[in-house]
């Protein structure tokens, strides 16, 4: 499972994508938006990713 700062900078890079295309874009303001909900939330979204690997896991076993 990826950290969250991998998954974060994958959004960034998806969202870069977007926004070059036309910023107002709904799919460009999705990421945007998640995007920085999640970088201003990141311990939270640390907590989670580490929660969602943990439960990944579980289920593998």
């Amino acid at each position: 499972m990826p950290t969250a700062e991998q998954l974060l900078a994958k959004l960034y890079e998806l969202r870069k994508e977007y926004q070059d295309d036309d910023p107002d874009n709904l799919e460009y303001l999705a990421l945007h938006h998640a995007f920085l909900f999640l970088s201003y939330n990141m311990e939270g979204f640390k907590k989670y990713v580490q929660e969602a690997a943990a439960k990944a896991g579980a289920k593998e076993s």
